[in-house]
C-alpha cells in the first residue's frame, strides 16, 4: 500500500466527485461558467470534467444517488457546495466505499482495515 486513504480522496475521489456534480448541475440547466463558480474551479476544469477527462473513477449506484441529492440542494443554494462535498466524502468513507477505490488505484491487501482501525 503506498498511497495515503487521504491520498486516495485528493487524486480520485474529489475530481470524480466534482466531475459528477458538475455533469449534474448542466443537466439541471446551468452554464459552464455558473457551474465553475459554484464549483469554485475553472471553466477548463468544468468543460474537462463534462467531456470525462478528469476525474475517471466511477462511483455505485448508491453514491450516485447521494451526488445527484446533493447537485439539486446546491442549485439550491450555491453556498452549499462546500458542505455538499465533505458530505460525499465522508459517506463515501463510512460506506467503506473509499476501500472499493483505493484497491482500484494501489495494491491494497484483501482484508485490509487500515482506515477503520481504532
Amino acid at each position: 500500500m503506498k498511497l495515503m486513504p487521504q491520498e486516495i480522496e485528493v487524486r480520485y475521489i474529489i475530481p470524480s466527485l466534482r466531475k459528477e456534480l458538475a455533469t449534474s448541475l448542466k443537466e439541471k440547466g446551468l452554464k459552464q461558467r455558473e457551474i465553475a463558480e459554484t464549483l469554485n474551479i475553472t471553466p477548463a476544469a468544468v468543460s474537462q470534467y463534462i467531456k470525462e477527462k478528469r476525474g475517471t473513477t466511477e462511483f455505485n449506484k448508491e453514491i450516485l444517488k447521494e451526488i445527484e441529492k446533493s447537485g439539486t440542494k446546491i442549485i439550491k443554494d450555491r453556498f452549499a457546495t462546500q458542505k455538499e462535498l465533505l458530505k460525499l466524502t465522508m459517506t463515501i468513507r463510512k460506506s467503506k466505499t473509499i476501500c472499493d477505490i483505493h484497491k482500484q488505484h494501489d495494491c491494497v491487501p484483501e482484508n485490509c482495515d487500515f482506515c477503520f482501525r481504532k
